[in-house]
């Protein structure tokens, strides 16, 4: 399903792009054209052909005709399930770091494929590429190699000019696969649009990086290595607004007028903060895997921040992040400053990664998480690192539940842990104007003693905010969603979605394949979040037998899908293999 959902989004973007009525349309209604705009060749295809993004739609499109009934629900199924995405993102501003590993592969034509897509749905993109490997490859055809103390590169005179020949070239490659389209073909049977002749994706770049030179560190001179002193936010926001992609090249340019040579990851970084975007993504070439070599699909910040902190020892990169906790990261206007009395005091304003450490991968993509981790604390509240290589995986990751990335967060799953029997007294306070009013059940100091452990609790600022209870039954694979409250104060702003969803997320991990629920008030509530009404008969027999028919109450009950990869929440790792 999670490959067919990545090829079917592609298949209604051309319609999208067609009836769209702003979706490429400037302020004043004029179409958005640029020379240097562009979008990738079809998946699979040889990197030196220039396709359209959509070419591939054109070659399915009579395989497509040949659906039978189950495979066009799918398509209709998915499109329904996919709708709550594609409104969530439409407007969201996301920088995506490409790595070097990556720039010159196969797979870079599918990535910008699906960025012009995404793009299209209305989202906003800052593209941060990477160019270490591009760089080093022209060092080695000249006969020299690059040099690198700790993250950074010293930049001589060899290194500047094989950056800005690396940096020019991955732009105008960028450029070149962004600005296509979608193809005709699959658009005329739905009517004549002189819109449809318009499609192409603009694409903007500039002078939006000012840096200034790292300097002699410790002895060592870095030559023309920079490092970020302000973004442009004003500049690259009027483009966002024109409905451009915008580029951000690693060569920022001093108040002098020289160009500096800075750090992807450290530009990217510091991008993601002070545009405050919803997500950074980072386009990595490998996973982000725990000691037993199983995927980490989610952390909360103050797991990794944990993890950090436990390998600072063995990591550079870890000892760092350390160090610059002792201020937090913070732009205003796109000036970075971290003392927060408006001066610059020359700190680095992103978070460097690179060198030895990660080019070797001695500490897998370590790097990469400890830099996710550097970015929630400054006030990004996702930051995404997906594998570039699995076909459709940008896709994937947007549009479907559990994606297939390594998810960092800030705010999903905060200060929610399984509950002890200090929490009693909170947890009773949220239940008992549910109970009062007749919405639950009411419960004994005993019941709620000896069940304790199955209470997964909110707690914020030293109180508890929400509390719901998950009893399951093993041997009919399903469990009760039971006890669910949130205080008042906090409902309306997605804390009883994100508590469902640690709930559903737990249960997934026992190898459930069912929720249910037995409701006589929030019956709308939990219908609108997948549940839907069933009989009290297709409960487990155990259940029925307790149950007080007198009540009235409906059962509702929800699928589950599979737990297909270990989520880390406040250092318990749930996973499958560890059951």
């Amino acid at each position: 399903m999670a490959t067919c959902s990545s090829q079917l989004v592609r298949g209604f973007v051309p319609f999208y792009f067609g009836v769209h009525p702003q979706s490429h349309l400037s302020k004043t209604g004029a179409p958005l054209i640029s020379t240097a705009t562009a979008t990738s060749a079809k998946r699979g295809s040889r990197p030196m052909r220039i396709q359209s993004a959509f070419d591939m739609l054109s070659d399915s499109s009579a395989s497509m005709k040949q659906w039978d009934g189950s495979e066009e629900a799918q398509f209709v199924d998915w499109f329904r399930q996919a709708w709550p995405y594609i409104k969530g993102h439409r407007g969201s501003t996301f920088v995506l770091v490409i790595s070097a590993e990556i720039m010159d592969t196969p797979h870079l034509d599918p990535i910008l494929q699906d960025i012009s897509l995404l793009h299209g749905l209305g989202i906003k993109f800052v593209i941060v590429p990477g160019t270490w490997v591009q760089i080093d490859n022209i060092l080695h055809q000249k006969g020299t190699q690059g040099k690198y103390v700790g993250p950074y590169r010293i930049t001589d005179k060899d290194s500047l000019e094989a950056a800005k020949v690396a940096a020019g070239s991955v732009r105008l490659t960028i450029e070149a696969k962004l600005s296509p389209g979608p193809p005709m073909l699959n658009l005329r049977r739905h009517g004549d649009n002189s819109r449809w002749h318009d499609l192409g994706v603009a694409v903007a770049s500039g002078n939006f990086l000012a840096a200034k030179r790292r300097g002699v560190v410790e002895g060592v001179d870095f030559g023309a290595t920079g490092l970020v002193k302000k973004i442009n936010v004003e500049s690259i926001r009027e483009r966002l607004d024109r409905d451009c992609i915008v580029i951000v090249s690693n060569l920022g340019y001093s108040s002098s007028g020289e160009i500096l040579n800075c750090n992807t990851y450290e530009v990217a970084t510091a991008t993601a903060l002070a545009l405050q975007a919803e997500k950074l993504i980072c386009i990595i070439d490998g996973e982000i895997c725990d000691e037993n070599n199983h995927q980490i699909r989610f952390m909360t910040l103050q797991d990794a921040d944990m993890l950090i902190r436990k390998r600072a020892g063995q990591s550079p990169t870890a000892a760092t992040y350390v160090n610059k906790r002792s201020y937090s990261a913070r732009f205003q206007n796109g000036v970075g400053f971290d003392n927060g009395n408006g001066l610059w005091t020359g700190g680095e304003q992103g978070f460097a990664i690179g060198g030895e450490e990660r080019q070797s991968r001695l500490n897998g993509y370590f790097s990469e998480l400890t830099a996710a981790a550097f970015v929630c604390q400054g006030g990004v509240q996702r930051v995404q690192l997906i594998d570039g290589r699995r076909g459709g995986a940008l896709l994937l990751e947007l549009f479907t539940r559990d994606g297939v990335g390594t998810m960092v967060a800030s705010d999903m799953y905060e200060g929610t842990r399984t509950a002890t029997e200090g929490d009693i007294a909170g947890i009773k306070l949220l239940l008992k104007p549910l109970e009062d009013s007749g919405a639950l059940v009411r419960r004994t100091d005993e019941e709620l003693v000896d069940s304790i452990g199955n209470y997964v609790v909110v707690e914020r600022d030293g109180s508890l905010i929400a509390c719901a209870a998950l009893f399951p039954f093993i041997a009919d694979k399903c469990a009760e969603v039971a006890a669910f409250a949130v205080s008042p104060e906090c409902r309306g702003n997605g804390q009883g979605d994100k508590l469902l969803d640690f709930v559903e997320k737990k249960a997934a991990s026992l190898g459930l394949e069912r929720l249910f629920l037995l409701t006589t008030r929030a019956l709308d509530w939990f219908e609108r979040r997948g549940f839907s009404e069933c009989s009290i008969e297709s409960l487990p027999e155990q259940k029925r037998k307790r149950i007080n028919r007198s009540r009235g109450s409906k059962c509702y009950m929800k699928m589950l899908l599979p737990d297909r990869g270990g989520i880390t929440v406040n250092g318990r790792s749930f996973d499958n293999s560890s059951l």
